[in-house]
């Protein structure tokens, strides 16, 4: 199974940092990717992700209101919603893909949500992309 996480510089992957300097584990299905914001994240490059093996993917940003680059988070969420549409369409489990916010002081929360996504992903299996 493989989980991408995309996650903002800025605060999810500052959480996920801080869970590592916290010796705090997660998953080892789940692999970070360093963005400069969630709003950046195009969709195309989210079904790519699929199209090259992921089973699920997670992104991680700031918190509404508190977004380096003002609203990139709110245009994630709705680029998810209408993706989440699309992946039902071509038969793929909207749950597949999920948006959270996380700041940089949540390293716990962060490991929380990493283990409930995988959970989550692993219930549904793996997706085969052939």
């Amino acid at each position: 199974m493989k989980i991408i996480a995309f996650f903002c510089q800025w605060c999810a992957y500052r959480g996920a940092d801080l869970a590592g300097t916290l010796r705090l584990e997660y998953p080892h299905e789940i692999r970070i990717v360093k963005i400069p914001c969630t709003g950046g994240i195009s969709p195309h490059i989210l079904l790519k992700t699929f199209q090259m093996g992921a089973d699920g993917i997670l992104i991680g940003g700031c918190y509404p209101g508190e977004c380096h680059y003002e609203h990139g988070n709110l245009i994630a969420e709705k680029r998810i919603k209408i993706l989440k549409e699309i992946l039902k369409k071509v038969g793929i489990e909207p749950e597949r893909i999920e948006i959270t916010w996380i700041s940089a002081g949540e390293g716990i929360k962060m490991q929380k949500k990493a283990y409930e996504f995988y959970e989550k992903i692993k219930k549904l299996g793996s997706l085969k992309n052939e």
